[in-house]
């Protein structure tokens, strides 16, 4: 189904993988990078070696580094940008942005200090006449296993029902399913919350724990997402789904996560600096863990593994004290 035109931005890995669906699906979709560079790559080569190196991508899919080009006749624009770049990039769309358009934001993180979710974000700091509704496509999703045409399902959320089908139509084929949902509250925490726990989850292994621990920190760690959801108004149902346990269970099992990847560094006995100095991306879950702990002592949730993660990150906590911390806390009812 085609859409319009619709203005990507971003070209990291999972900007790339959606531009590369939208591209199968025969959609008009131009992709906007701040690097000219990575731009005249996608344009000339077909690549992003950046982030995809191994991934060939359709001829169709263009590129630019002009945010007026892309946003020019847009219906849709999608934020694919890290969650402390998108109040940097709103202000250009702001300044550009000519027309009301859907925004569907694919982030995961927290503010630090505002504790927003993205979707608040983009509610303040767009303008208001140019958004006819916000959209969060999460989901258990890995950039590398959507460029191979991989089996994929993601969730579109938004109080906007329309919008979400909208959204839903646009990426929909044999290879990635997506679903529709109102809750966009309990979506943007489930996709937040789940690279803290993915941090612990990499720790875990990289202290060679095994599997029964981390099938624990799994579901202790989503006891903890539904108790900070239900502070929040978040639906206790999506935490079952896609969004939840869905993109909790990925993000803490494979390889491909660069949270895991983060925390089983960390576990091995690297320091937080190294680890992010070597990897290249932003780890969503390091600042957001950050955010989230100050966020639940605001809110006087109880978030254990949580604080273990922030002690390791932030106060230089050593990961088997903290492992040990957490095993000897006060003994408690399950629920």
């Amino acid at each position: 189904m085609i859409m319009g035109k619709i203005a990507l931005l971003g070209t990291g890995s999972w900007g790339t993988a959606l531009g590369l669906v939208l591209a199968d699906n025969n959609e008009e979709v131009m992709m906007w990078s701040h690097r000219e560079e990575a731009a005249l790559e996608i344009n000339e080569q077909h690549r992003n070696h950046k982030y995809l190196p191994d991934i060939v991508l359709p001829e169709r899919l263009r590129a630019t580094s002009s945010i007026q080009e892309v946003l020019s006749g847009a219906n849709i624009v999608i934020l694919a940008v890290p969650t402390k770049a998108i109040r940097e990039v709103i202000g250009q769309i702001n300044q550009y942005l000519t027309q009301p358009v859907i925004v569907v934001h694919v982030s995961k993180g927290i503010e630090p200090e505002t504790n927003k979710r993205i979707s608040e974000i983009i509610a303040e700091a767009m303008d208001s006449t140019l958004v006819s509704a916000i959209v969060a496509l999460s989901g258990p999703s890995h950039a590398e296993e959507v460029c191979r045409r991989m089996p994929t399902t993601l969730t579109a959320a938004s109080t906007d029902i329309v919008a979400a089908q909208t959204v839903q139509n646009a990426f929909s084929n044999l290879n990635l399913r997506v679903y529709t949902h109102d809750d966009i509250i309990g979506t943007e925490i489930g996709g937040a919350l789940k690279n803290i726990i993915a941090l612990g989850a990499g720790i875990s292994d990289g202290l060679g724990n095994g599997d029964n621990a981390k099938a624990a920190l799994i579901t202790r760690g989503m006891r903890e997402i539904i108790r900070l959801g239900d502070a929040v108004g978040a639906d206790e149902g999506t935490f079952s789904g896609l969004t939840g346990i869905g993109d909790l269970i990925v993000t803490c099992t494979s390889q491909h996560s660069r949270n895991w990847r983060t925390g089983y560094r960390l576990g091995k006995g690297e320091t937080l600096e190294e680890v992010l100095e070597s990897v290249g991306m932003i780890v969503e879950g390091v600042r957001t863990t950050k955010a989230v702990y100050l966020w639940s002592k605001e809110l006087e949730v109880s978030m254990p593994i949580t604080t273990a993660i922030y002690g390791i990150l932030y106060e230089g906590k050593d990961p088997q004290v903290a492992v040990d911390e957490l095993m000897g806390r006060q003994k408690k009812s399950e629920y």
